[in-house]
């Protein structure tokens, strides 16, 4: 048996007794459960900072896709757009809904996607994952659009035609304005057949020479030089035409046709006076005003000859920057709306748009018009106060040089029934006969000898007393040239053929704008009405160029 030495009793005793004292081991499980702690914290914040990265990335992504899918310039379906974006970022699965609102002048996107982040750590805190929606919303609109009707009402849209256009224009208004709850949209009418007839109001506005002071018949004969241009000149003097029967023919009988007889006044239709004095076919100025659209659709009335030209051209004027004060002027006189101030806006403004829809059934026609020197001024033709009966002077060299139709003879002086006698201006001699009845009756009765010296005296006469406005071919030309312009300033221009000859389809399709099979339509019967519905949904949906 092995025996201790007593200092190695004493060493081994003092060892246990401090063993016995040490505390220190005692920590270790708080030290254990605060690592675990913090490692805990940590690991919250790591998911708490995937879950905040991730959300961010969501949020950055469908703002983006919001804005391009909104954008007036995006051609594309905006749902497409809005889900091209999230496929890109890998976030298909997070987008749960796309929402888009289309008006005629704007479009609205709206965006929701609910992000999901599973959690590393805080699932061990009985928290699998982070979830978050997420909303986006996106807005570009046009404030104001300025639009221009341009109808044919010519005589071959009686009828059910223009029953028809009736239809389609007044929904088209109506379409267009549904969704503008400020009034930012204005639109004017612009009837047409061989003239457009302006209204007192608008015509005052313009310079005008051979002002022939009929009431409401306001059309202006155009020079060929201002359709390459879109404004037109206020100073620059246009002529009156001339309210005259030129195309009804007349009995070319050798005796005397009374002057108030069936084939020698003139006939009530534009149809025959190319510019007949109405309010029915009047231009409606731009306005806001629905009710005034409305009656102004309702009223018009078919008649008369094609001269598509003529109403692009007033819808061009009318669109102008260069008109803006004369609209000023126009609502000082209570003729316009005074929300009407400030249009039409410049052509580069990045907030309004112009549109044309420009509509025929037809083609050019070239009508004869009265020529200038016979348009105002004192005729040769006098009138009897008392019987109403004519007679004219024709200078003959002799002492006789006054014809006499209802007596078939010359006289030395005007025929004077008792009551006087009144020397006749042009326009009261058209108010009163048609250019027919003039040429035969005092011209080639008077002049003509024999049937063929008559004939060829009336031949003169109306070759005399009128001209024809413009060739078809140069008409055609005409509207070519400024189409293009209104083109070249980003107008969008719309054409309607209704029904209309090849030549008249050509012609629509060649003014639309750029491609045609958007902005053309070829329509038949009820077809115009579909016309003028996609018409006003592509005002909304097209790529609108400003």
């Amino acid at each position: 048996m092995m025996m201790l030495r007593p200092t190695t009793k004493r060493t081994l005793a003092r060892r246990a007794t401090s063993f016995m004292r040490d505390e220190s081991g005692v920590m270790a499980p708080q030290i254990l459960f605060f690592f675990f702690m913090m490692l805990l914290v940590g690991g919250v914040a790591v998911d708490m900072m995937r879950f905040e990265s991730k959300r961010v990335a969501l949020q950055q992504t469908m703002d983006r896709a919001t804005l391009a899918a909104a954008s007036l310039e995006n051609t594309l379906i905006p749902q497409d757009v809005v889900n091209s974006y999230f496929d890109t970022a890998g976030l298909d699965s997070e987008l749960k809904s796309i929402d888009v609102i289309q008006t005629v002048n704007g479009r609205t996107v709206r965006a929701q996607a609910t992000v999901t982040s599973n959690n590393y750590f805080m699932s061990m805190m009985s928290v699998p994952y982070l979830e978050a929606d997420n909303r986006s919303q996106a807005e570009q609109r046009i404030n104001d659009i300025e639009i221009m009707l341009v109808l044919d009402v010519s005589g071959s849209m009686a009828g059910a035609k223009l029953a028809n256009l009736k239809i389609a224009a007044n929904d088209f208004i109506d379409t267009v304005t549904e969704n503008d709850p400020e009034g930012r949209i204005s639109i004017g009418i612009i009837p047409y057949n061989a003239q457009v007839n302006l209204g007192a109001p608008l015509r005052s506005k313009y310079t005008v020479s051979y002002a022939h002071g009929v009431p409401d018949g306001n059309c202006l004969e155009l020079p060929s030089g201002v359709f390459s241009s879109l404004a037109l000149s206020r100073t620059l003097a246009y002529p009156m035409m001339a309210i005259a029967d030129t195309e009804s023919t007349t009995s070319q009988s050798t005796s005397y046709v009374s002057e108030t007889g069936s084939s020698a006044t003139p006939v009530d239709s534009s149809s025959k006076r190319w510019c007949n004095p109405s309010t029915d076919i009047d231009v409606t100025l731009p306005t806001k005003n629905l009710a005034s659209l409305h009656a102004a659709v309702n009223d018009l009335v078919a008649s008369g000859n094609t001269s598509i030209l003529l109403g692009m051209r007033w819808a061009t004027a009318l669109l102008d920057p260069g008109a803006r004060s004369m609209y000023y002027q126009l609502i000082g006189e209570n003729a316009m709306q005074g929300s009407m101030g400030g249009r039409p806006f410049d052509y580069d403004s990045t907030d309004s748009m112009k549109v044309i829809v420009l509509m025929t059934d037809g083609q050019h026609v070239a009508h004869e018009r009265v020529a200038d020197a016979y348009k105002t001024g004192t005729s040769p033709i006098y009138r009897s106060n008392g019987d109403g009966k004519f007679s004219i002077y024709h200078n003959k060299s002799g002492t006789s040089d006054y014809w006499v139709p209802h007596r078939n003879e010359w006289r030395t002086a005007p025929w004077n029934s008792g009551s006087g006698v009144q020397q006749q201006t042009w326009q009261q001699v058209w108010s009163r006969v048609r250019v027919s009845w003039v040429s035969w009756q005092l011209y080639a009765r008077a002049l003509g000898t024999s049937s063929s010296s008559r004939t060829s005296a009336y031949n003169n006469a109306m070759d005399m007393f009128q001209d024809y406005y413009q060739s078809v071919g140069a008409m055609d030309s005409l509207l070519s040239s400024n189409c293009a312009a209104a083109r070249s300033e980003d107008i969008l221009v719309y054409g309607i053929a209704f029904e209309a000859p090849d030549a008249g389809k050509t012609a629509i399709k060649d003014c639309a704008s750029k491609p045609s099979s958007t902005y053309f339509f070829d329509a038949n019967g009820l077809e115009i009405q579909t016309a003028f519905q996609l018409i006003a949904a592509n005002l909304s949906q097209l790529r609108l160029t400003q």
